[in-house]
């Protein structure tokens, strides 16, 4: 089944999604949404501003529920951490800056998923049904590349 997040009615994608409505599983779909390709950190200190009692095992735990029923996207570059989305079920890429770890959406690169039709010269793929690819662009934002940021962040 494909999700695709809304920027509204949270209770009722939980409910789509056979979740229970709860105050902390709503803060994080809004603070995932409000702040895409947001590290844990970042979510939990969002969060805590509605919800100061909430504590980070909570926020982890809502994190993984909201990803395993597919109203959130984990994404994990590498050299960093992970990073949420809200955007979900488009099979979109990324780009990422080297130099400040910057990340945006890059819609898909063929058509629909998977985009990509792999190469299958040496039989691997034999009996996959492939339904999904991730690529990520890497290269330096136009920030940095004017002389910006320097610094990569995590």
């Amino acid at each position: 089944m494909v999700h695709v997040a809304q920027q509204s009615n949270y209770p009722e994608q939980l409910r789509l999604a056979d979740l229970r409505v709860t105050r902390p599983r709503v803060a994080v779909l809004e603070s995932v949404s409000e702040h895409p390709h947001s590290d844990t950190e970042t979510i939990f200190e969002s969060v805590r501003e509605e919800l100061p009692e909430v504590s980070r095992q909570t926020v982890y735990d809502v994190l993984a529920a909201l990803t395993a029923v597919g109203l959130v996207r984990r994404i994990q570059p590498s050299g960093s951490v992970a990073r949420y989305e809200s955007r979900v079920g488009d099979n979109h890429h990324h780009v990422v800056c080297r130099s400040c770890g910057v990340i945006d959406d890059v819609d898909c690169a063929v058509g629909e998923a998977p985009c990509l039709t792999p190469s299958d010269a040496d039989g691997l793929l034999q009996g996959f049904t492939i339904d999904e690819a991730e690529v990520i662009y890497w290269g330096v934002c136009a920030q940095c590349a004017a002389g910006g940021s320097t610094a990569r962040s995590s």
